[in-house]
Formats: C-alpha cells, sequence, structure tokens
C-alpha cells in the first residue's frame, strides 16, 4: 500500500479550500475584480434556475402572462429608477425601434410564452426547453447564413435534439394531453423567439446602454403582456391576487430581475464569454433538482440522461460558434 504524503494532503487541501474561497459571501468584498465576477456567475447559476420554481409556484395561483407582466413592469420600473438618478443618458430616437422589436421578442413573447407554459409542463422540463435556444440557431444559419455552418455547431445540433427525443420518450404517452402539447408549443416558441431575439441584439442592438435598454425592454414588455392579460377571463384584480404569487413575484423581480440580470452583466464584462456562459448548463440543472424536491416532478432515469445530452449539444454549438468568432477576429487583427 502507498504511502500516504501527509505534506501534499495538506496542501491540495489548502488548494482546494482557497479555490473555493471565491464563493464566501462574508470575504468577496476583499478579493480581486475577477474573483468577484466569478462570484456574481456563481450567483446567476443559482438565481436563474431558482426563477423557474418561482414562476411555477406563481402560476398555480393566477393567469401567467398577468404575472409575466407585472414582474417584468416592476422590474423595469426599478431599472428605469436607478439609471435615471444616475444621469444616464437616455436611448436615441433610431434605438427606439430596436428596443421595440427586442421588447416584444425577448420579454413579451420568450418570457411571457415560457412562464404561460409553466402552467402545463414541470418547471425542470421548461428549463430544459429553454435551454435549448442556440440549437435554432444553428437552423437558422442553414437557411440564412452565407458563411458555412461550423460542422461542430451541426454535431452539437443532432446531439441536442437527439437528447430532446430521448427527454420526450418517457412523455409520448402526454402527448395525448391536450394541456401538456399546448404547455411544450408554448415553450418551443418562447425558445424561437429568444434565438432571433438574440440575433437581432448582435445586428442591430449594440449601440445603447446595455443595462438601461434592458430597464426599457422590461418597462415596455411588461406593460404589453400586462395590457394583453387584462382580456383574460381569469385576469384578477390585484388585491385578488394570492400572497403566494405575490412572494413568487417579488422574488422574480428581485432575485430573476435585478441582481441576477445585474450579475451576468458584471460577469459578462469581466470573463471570457465561453466561461461566463456556463450558466446556460447549470440553470436547468438547478431547476430539475428543485422541482425534485419542492414539486414532487419525477427526476428519472430518461430525464436525467436526456437533460445531460441536450446540454453536451448546446455546449457544442457555443463552443463551435464563439471558436469561429475567435478565428474571425484573429483574421481581422492580422
Amino acid at each position: 500500500m502507498p504511502k500516504l504524503d501527509i505534506n501534499k494532503a495538506f496542501n491540495y487541501s489548502a488548494d482546494t479550500l482557497k479555490s473555493l474561497s471565491v464563493f464566501n459571501p462574508l470575504t468577496i468584498h476583499k478579493k480581486g475584480t475577477k474573483a468577484k465576477a466569478v462570484f456574481a456567475l456563481a450567483v446567476v447559476c443559482i438565481l436563474w434556475g431558482t426563477t423557474w420554481i418561482a414562476s411555477k409556484e406563481g402560476v398555480r395561483h393566477m393567469p401567467a402572462l398577468q404575472l409575466a407582466g407585472i414582474r417584468q413592469l416592476l422590474g423595469g420600473i426599478c431599472y428605469m429608477i436607478f439609471f435615471i438618478i444616475k444621469g444616464s443618458s437616455w436611448p436615441k430616437a433610431k434605438d427606439l425601434l430596436p428596443l421595440l422589436v427586442l421588447s416584444f421578442l425577448n420579454f413579451v413573447m420568450s418570457n411571457g410564452l415560457s412562464t404561460w407554459g409553466l402552467k402545463y409542463i414541470s418547471s425542470g422540463l421548461g428549463a430544459i426547453m429553454g435551454a435549448i435556444f442556440p440549437l435554432w440557431l444553428v437552423i437558422i444559419g442553414l437557411f440564412s447564413s452565407k458563411g458555412k455552418i461550423p460542422s461542430n455547431a451541426i454535431l452539437g445540433l443532432m446531439i441536442g435534439f437527439g437528447g430532446v427525443c430521448i427527454i420526450f420518450f418517457e412523455h409520448l404517452a402526454d402527448f395525448f394531453n391536450p394541456d401538456f402539447r399546448f404547455g411544450i408549443f408554448l415553450s418551443l416558441i418562447a425558445t424561437w423567439t429568444w434565438a432571433f431575439g438574440s440575433l437581432y441584439t448582435k445586428k442591430h442592438a449594440a449601440s445603447f446602454n446595455p443595462y438601461f435598454g434592458l430597464g426599457f425592454q422590461m418597462l415596455i414588455g411588461g406593460a404589453a403582456l400586462l395590457g394583453v392579460s387584462t382580456f383574460d377571463k381569469s385576469f384578477l384584480p390585484f388585491n385578488e391576487i394570492p400572497s403566494a404569487s405575490w412572494l413568487a413575484i417579488a422574488y422574480l423581480v428581485i432575485f430573476g430581475s435585478i441582481i441576477a440580470f445585474a450579475c451576468y452583466l458584471y460577469s459578462l464584462q469581466r470573463l471570457p464569454t465561453e466561461q461566463a456562459s456556463i450558466y446556460a448548463y447549470i440553470n436547468p440543472i438547478v431547476a430539475v433538482l428543485l422541482g425534485a424536491l419542492i414539486f414532487d416532478e419525477k427526476l428519472t432515469l430518461t430525464l436525467t440522461i436526456g437533460g445531460l445530452v441536450t446540454l453536451l449539444g448546446v455546449y457544442l454549438v457555443n463552443r463551435a460558434f464563439k471558436r469561429t468568432a475567435e478565428e474571425q477576429r484573429e483574421v481581422l487583427d492580422n
């Protein structure tokens, strides 16, 4: 039996503890910018995973579009007040159309429909569906891109949809349920609009302050969702909204719309893009585990394997496009 080296073991343990210390909220203010960015990213990974649970709880007691509208409207107001107090410059006239388009794609359609879909499907399944939007980017690129699609992106697309097929294998019987089909349909549209919103942002929305612009998008999208929800027969007057839904809305506004978005933008500006995008793979895992714990949602082997395979496909797609972008930058620099 090999002799245990106490010094090596001690040094390894010390190094491990040191690496984990970046997540200590009591000492994070003493650390460098990178450590704070890593901590902010860890916050995003957890909080955005929990928002699926909060949304699921909220829509159990009130109309989904009304909940999404109130959440985005309050979040947008908080952002607007903050940047008005800071004296930030307002978007220019030429920025209004991109802001309106992004409000519609990202908040009215994507957030509104994904929240509505949680009325009919589990929070874990909704989170996994939400994570597949990069796969649609590949499909859109196949039909619209003049350049060559990276082979790894095609491979990621095939693996990702293979994972989706694994997930839905155990839900084949559920497709006979109209409500389940409707929930999946809403979630799919939400991922499509998020993909188109991502492409539109890249082309048209690079000129204005992303933080202030986010507030405008939330405010416009929230007002639109709330207005549409008034036509729902089950629309609730504010004084009749149950406390459970108000608590869910408060959590979504404070932790999902304000803290998590601020942490994400902070980490995105200070970490490599590939590192910052890791939240997309952790959020569904957090949502699935919490859904099983809180709502007794089924955590089956099929769902676990299918979810991991799907996330692997999403990872390959993201990695392929990021590598292509880096190569293009290198060519331009040279």
